[in-house]
């Protein structure tokens, strides 16, 4: 085959991918049942790295994912440089949030972990709502970097008009300021290597025939609330003690988080948006407080992404079943709802005709059971939530980092097999 016809042959393969996903998006039957590939550190551990080495070296990394994506032939690829390979980053900030593998002693194969904390007191909601970019300068970003810990120093320019944006210059050549924009330069040309490496990853799976499943990620209000102001036992203290604070900061972000997101996917030319969710889930929230804090808010930035010609693809990380009748309430095939635990039958029952569902072949099943078992719960799904279209299969939480390798290409084998 010559250049140019393998070429075409690859052209004409990324869009048959597309059509697949964009079918099953709009709740239309495609020609078979369409995979995406979405995973953190299993991509990884299947070409021989270890989880240190997968967020240190972006170059070995883009060539697991190649590989992973020609041994699996996904419809879709979820981006994983973004979500893991941001370590030489975080050193340079002396970033706080997370611990990472080999990071303080950890061992070098285990996966990155979240460390919740209360960066936004119940004294600070006016002056985050007064001034959210303003709060998160002199106030967030200090407190969750080392190295960013003097631009609390830096000037509030609301108050700073006229001659005094002159004077204030004088602030940027304190030795601690410019060491801290130092800082910012430094990480900001480690990030653009590991964009670089990125970029071409994308050009180079799109020439071999692969769309991209995400053009970048958002959030729901209240998880950002919780999970990155006021922390978990902060946010769950107020639902009860600062009801009226907390509703006004979830408008306040109902508008400030898809004005960004919108903005990064359309800056990537796609048209797919990652939004995990963490705490609108039955046992986290009672109906009534999710009915209160959590769906209005958040039904409010999926609007505005269908409005701009995005497709969200909500992950509901848990067990939703029982809010199944509430967040049906969307445009109908414009959105996709990725369930990790959630009832996959009962939600094809309710969500029928309105949303396309993604999951959930389960990570017990991929790390420890069988192949056989692994192709009868897919075809299951197939039969019954594929049933007229509208599915999208892949693993409960994505692949996870411990599955068997021959687990997850039964999962991918078998929906080729799954044709309408």
């Amino acid at each position: 085959m010559t250049t140019q016809a393998a070429a075409s042959a690859s052209a004409a393969l990324y869009e048959r991918r597309l059509k697949r996903l964009t079918d099953a998006i709009e709740l239309r039957e495609p020609d078979r049942l369409p995979t995406i590939l979405f995973s953190h550190f299993w991509v990884a551990r299947y070409c021989g790295m270890t989880c240190r080495e997968a967020m240190y070296d972006y170059e070995r990394l883009a060539v697991a994912v190649r590989k992973a994506a020609i041994d699996l032939e996904p419809d879709g690829i979820q981006p994983v440089h973004a979500s893991i390979a941001f370590g030489p980053t975080m050193d340079i900030l002396g970033y706080k949030q997370l611990e990472w593998p080999g990071h303080k002693g950890l061992a070098e194969d285990v996966g990155f972990q979240y460390l919740d904390a209360e960066y936004m007191t119940t004294t600070e909601y006016e002056e985050y709502l007064l001034d959210p970019t303003g709060f998160m300068l002199h106030k967030y970003l200090p407190r969750v970097a080392a190295a960013l810990e003097p631009l609390s120093e830096l000037p509030q320019y609301p108050g700073v008009l006229h001659t005094r944006i002159i004077q204030s210059m004088e602030v940027y050549a304190r030795p601690e300021v410019r060491q801290a924009l130092e800082t910012l330069i430094r990480a900001g040309e480690e990030m653009q290597k590991m964009r670089a490496v990125q970029s071409r990853l994308f050009q180079e799976l799109a020439e071999m025939g692969f769309p991209l499943a995400g053009h970048g990620t958002s959030h729901a209000p209240f998880d950002v609330a919780a999970d990155y102001l006021r922390g978990s036992k902060g946010a769950m203290l107020d639902l009860f003690r600062n009801k009226e604070k907390l509703l006004s900061l979830m408008d306040r972000l109902g508008s400030l988080i898809p004005r960004t997101g919108i903005a990064t996917v359309k800056a990537a030319g796609g048209n797919m948006v990652f939004i995990p969710l963490h705490w609108g889930l039955d046992g986290f929230m009672s109906p009534k407080q999710f009915a209160t804090f959590f769906w209005p808010q958040f039904q409010k930035v999926l609007l505005n992404f269908i409005d701009a010609g995005i497709y969200p693809h909500v992950f509901w990380e848990g067990d939703c079943t029982s809010r199944l009748d509430v967040i049906k309430d969307v445009p109908p095939g414009k959105c996709v709802y990725f369930f990790e635990r959630t009832n996959m039958f009962k939600a094809k029952e309710v969500l029928r005709g309105a949303v396309c569902i993604r999951g959930n072949v389960p990570a017990s099943m991929l790390a420890t059971g069988t192949p056989s078992e692994v192709r009868e719960y897919c075809k299951k799904l197939f039969d019954v939530v594929g049933d007229g279209g509208g599915l999208i299969l892949d693993a409960g939480v994505g692949v996870p980092d411990e599955a068997k390798p021959e687990n997850v290409r039964a999962m991918f084998d078998c929906a080729k097999e799954c044709v309408y």
